[in-house]
C-alpha cells in the first residue's frame, strides 16, 4: 500500500512540474516582454520579407518624424506603470489622435508616418508606447485587454492637458487596434468621436490559437496553458473581453482597415468585427495585395481618401 501512495505522489509530482514548465514556458513565450533587450537597429522596422519593398518608405518617415518638435509625455496605469508616448501638435484646439501600436513593436515603428498623415488631416497627435514596450513600463503583454484599460488613461492625459471639449480619434494597428476596438466597448466620454483600427485580430484566443497551430503544436491542447499562464504570471483573464465582444456594445464610428494578402491576421477577422460592430457608422476599407500592417505604404492614397471620405461624411 505504501509502495502504491509513493507511485500516485511521484505521478502527480510529475504531472504538476510538466504543467508548471509548461505554464511558464508559455508565459515567456507569449506574454513576457523583456524591455532590457534593446534593438540596436538606428531606424528599426518589422521583420520579414513583405516588409523589405516598403522599408526605405518607413526609414523616411521615421527621420522626418524625428525632426518634427514633439513633447516626451507620461501617464500611470491603472495597475501603476509609468506609460510614456510623444506628443506631436499640428495646432492648438485640434482633434487629437491617439495611437497604439502592436505586438512587441513601439510607436516609432509600427506608426512611423502616422503624424504625417494626421498632420494632412489637421489632427494633432499623441503616439503610444504601449506596456510592455518601448519607454513604457511592464514586463506582461496582455493582447489588448489591460492596453484598453491604458487608453482610458491616455483619454484623460489629454483631456486634461487639452481641455474637456478635445475630439479625441482612437487608432490602432494590429495588436494597437485590438487595443482600441477593445477599449469602444468599454464606458468611452463623448469626446471619443471614433476608433480606427487597422488589421485587427478577432479575439486573442483566436490569434493564439492560430499561431500555435502554425507552429505545429496543437492549439486546442496548449491554449488551456495559455489561459493558466496570463492567470497565474501574468495576473490577467485572457478571455475576459475580446474586440468582437466590445463591437456588440460599440457606439462611436469604426473605420476598419485590413490587407486582403494578410497571412498573419486573416482579412476575414476584420470582415467579422465589421458585421458584429453595432455602431451606425462604420467602414470596412481592405485593401488587395498588402500584407500585414502593410495598407498604407501599399495604398497610401487610397486609405487616406477612404478615411478623409468617412470623417467628413460623419462630422469627425
Amino acid at each position: 500500500m505504501l509502495a502504491i501512495n509513493l507511485i500516485i505522489v511521484f505521478l502527480l509530482t510529475v504531472i504538476a512540474s510538466i504543467v508548471i514548465s509548461l505554464t511558464i514556458v508559455c508565459y515567456r513565450i507569449t506574454f513576457y516582454s523583456d524591455r532590457k533587450k534593446k534593438n540596436t537597429e538606428e531606424y528599426p522596422t518589422p521583420e520579414g520579407e513583405i516588409y523589405d519593398p516598403y522599408r526605405e518608405q518607413m526609414i523616411s518617415w521615421m527621420k522626418e518624424t524625428r525632426k518634427l518638435a514633439h513633447k516626451e509625455v507620461s501617464v500611470t496605469s491603472f495597475d501603476g506603470l509609468k506609460l510614456c508616448g510623444n506628443y506631436y501638435e499640428y495646432e492648438k484646439g485640434a482633434p487629437v489622435e491617439l495611437m497604439f501600436h502592436g505586438y512587441r513593436g513601439t510607436g516609432e515603428r509600427d506608426l512611423c508616418g502616422g503624424v504625417q498623415r494626421c498632420f494632412r488631416l489637421k489632427r494633432n497627435v499623441l503616439v503610444v508606447d504601449q506596456r510592455a514596450s518601448g519607454r513604457s513600463e511592464g514586463k506582461t503583454i496582455t493582447f489588448g485587454i489591460n492596453e484598453s484599460r491604458d487608453v482610458l488613461s491616455w483619454i484623460d492625459f489629454i483631456l486634461n492637458q487639452n481641455g474637456k471639449d478635445t475630439k479625441i480619434i482612437l487608432t490602432g494597428i494590429s495588436m494597437g487596434a485590438a487595443t482600441v476596438l477593445t477599449a469602444a466597448g468599454r464606458d468611452l466620454p463623448e469626446n471619443v468621436v471614433c476608433v480606427l483600427a487597422d488589421c485587427s485580430y478577432s479575439s486573442p484566443k483566436e490569434i493564439i490559437q492560430k499561431v500555435t497551430a502554425e507552429s505545429g503544436m496543437p492549439p486546442k491542447l496548449v491554449y488551456p496553458f495559455m489561459k493558466l499562464a496570463a492567470r497565474v504570471f501574468g495576473h490577467f483573464r485572457l478571455g475576459e473581453t475580446s474586440p468582437m465582444d466590445a463591437m456588440k456594445r460599440c457606439k462611436v464610428p469604426i473605420i476598419l482597415i485590413h490587407g486582403e494578402a494578410d497571412d498573419f491576421v486573416p482579412c476575414d477577422m476584420s470582415r467579422r468585427i465589421f458585421d458584429a460592430c453595432s455602431s451606425s457608422a462604420k467602414l470596412l476599407y481592405t485593401v488587395p495585395k498588402a500584407g500585414h500592417g502593410l495598407s498604407y505604404l501599399v495604398d497610401t492614397e487610397g486609405y487616406f481618401k477612404a478615411l478623409s471620405n468617412f470623417c467628413t461624411a460623419n462630422n469627425i
